[in-house]
């Protein structure tokens, strides 16, 4: 039995403003066998989609810049809420932001499973979701 099949697959929260990510995002997701995927345009959105969504949601993969609210301000909503759910925060701008989300994140209890420059590589990804990728799945 593969990794990802003994167990049910994970559901997973793109926040970010930019449509090509969600697709990517989407994209790379279905190839690690993610079957519940929820993308949010910006933290408000986000926020809603946690607060409204029936099931947990496991991981969230949240851009530091958005439009509204921006990441650090999602993450800091998050530790509000007691997310206790994976957390993968991504920056295609600035590594000086990313460096402060990722603080902010461990100083703040979330579970920060990864932080990357965007564009994010498919196994940073399968890594940072516990996910085997599916080219060294037995």
């Amino acid at each position: 039995m593969h990794a990802l099949e003994s167990k049910v697959s994970p559901t997973v929260l793109v926040v970010d403003d930019d449509e090509f990510f969600h697709l990517v995002m989407g994209e790379y997701l279905s190839i690690l066998g993610v079957n519940h995927v929820l993308v949010a345009k910006n933290g408000n959105d986000g926020l809603k989609l946690l607060k409204s969504h029936g099931q947990p949601i496991d991981y969230l993969v949240c851009d530091v810049f958005m439009p509204d609210m921006d990441g650090i301000e999602f993450l800091l909503h998050l530790v509000e809420l007691k997310y206790t759910g994976g957390v993968v925060v991504a920056s295609g701008v600035n590594i000086e932001m990313l460096a402060l989300a990722k603080t902010i994140a461990s100083a703040n209890g979330l579970r920060l499973t990864g932080a990357f420059t965007k564009p994010i590589e498919l196994n940073s990804l399968s890594e940072a979701l516990g996910i085997v990728p599916p080219e060294t799945r037995s």
